[in-house]
């Protein structure tokens, strides 16, 4: 793990997505994620976590990941 701020976003990437998957529809809840990290992260905490999904985003969620995809686009 690089650092206690890439630690604290990974946790929160996990936690807003464990918390918005309500929906059913895996790519509806990963867009609606995406939306959620874009609107309220700061630019250097999105790319942070963009950063580390590049490089494989392991410790991130199956459904963290595909939205920080999304957002990253």
């Amino acid at each position: 793990m690089a650092n206690h701020q890439l630690t604290s976003l990974i946790r929160m990437a996990n936690q807003i997505a464990a918390n918005n998957t309500h929906i059913g529809d895996e790519t509806a809840e990963a867009e609606m994620i995406a939306n959620h990290l874009t609107k309220f992260w700061a630019r250097s905490m999105k790319q942070q976590i963009a950063e580390y999904l590049n490089q494989g985003g392991d410790e991130l969620s199956p459904i963290a990941r595909k939205a920080i995809g999304i957002m990253s686009r």
